[in-house]
């Protein structure tokens, strides 16, 4: 039996700090080696809802939202042995990256998930930390569509599931004192791995109606 021992609240400026993160170059707010396009903003309208958003500027870039467990007071990390949940609405637009990731120290990242809507039936699953990816698709998998994830990070395996079932568990793992930070955001690809947004379109929004982390409780 497990605890919740974190339990997502977008609102709070205890848990998460918008608009700025080290896994971008001096916090941001652009990462364009990363093939993005974003332009980190603290706006709440961009995160603090729950749907995170991105919209066009007039230099090519698009402000977006980001969210991270990391410099808040909570300071909150995942570790060896959680198991993290989330309900997810994905985007529709072509160019949105979404994903809730973690991250610590220039490393320790695991991709609960990251979706591109040309790509419609498909997520992308991937420990950077051992080094193991997977390309899932699924008929439930499309733009618009909700979808239940659920990750374990396993010591020895970090397991995948989607809907309640193991779609990828990667026999890699991250390690027995593994630990990270959450991220969720919403990218805005610039065109290299994956198209850009359609000139028309200025604004694009993915949604997290939940997140939640367990952890087994200590003896």
């Amino acid at each position: 039996m497990t605890d919740v021992c974190f339990r997502a609240d977008f609102t709070s400026t205890h848990q998460w700090v918008a608009g700025r993160s080290w896994a971008y170059p001096d916090g941001g707010p652009i990462n364009p080696d990363d093939n993005k396009l974003d332009h980190l903003v603290a706006d709440p309208a961009y995160s603090r809802t729950g749907t995170f958003r991105a919209t066009r500027r007039t230099d090519g870039l698009w402000d977006a939202g980001l969210l991270t467990t990391e410099g808040s007071d909570e300071g909150f990390m995942a570790r060896t042995g959680d198991r993290l949940e989330a309900r997810v609405r994905l985007p529709v637009e072509t160019g949105a990256w979404p994903a809730i990731w973690t991250w610590r120290d220039g490393d320790q990242e695991i991709d609960v998930f990251e979706y591109h809507p040309d790509n419609p039936d498909l997520l992308e699953l991937s420990n950077h930390v051992r080094s193991a990816h997977r390309y899932v698709r699924d008929d439930a998998v499309g733009p618009g569509g909700w979808i239940d994830l659920a990750v374990e990070f396993g010591a020895r395996s970090v397991v995948w599931s989607l809907n309640g079932t193991v779609v990828f568990a990667d026999r890699r793992g991250v390690g027995r004192r593994w630990s990270a930070y959450l991220i969720v955001n919403l990218s805005v690809c610039a065109g290299r791995y994956h198209p850009p947004p359609d000139p028309e379109v200025t604004e694009m929004s993915f949604e997290v109606a939940a997140l939640t982390v367990h952890r087994e409780p200590r003896a």
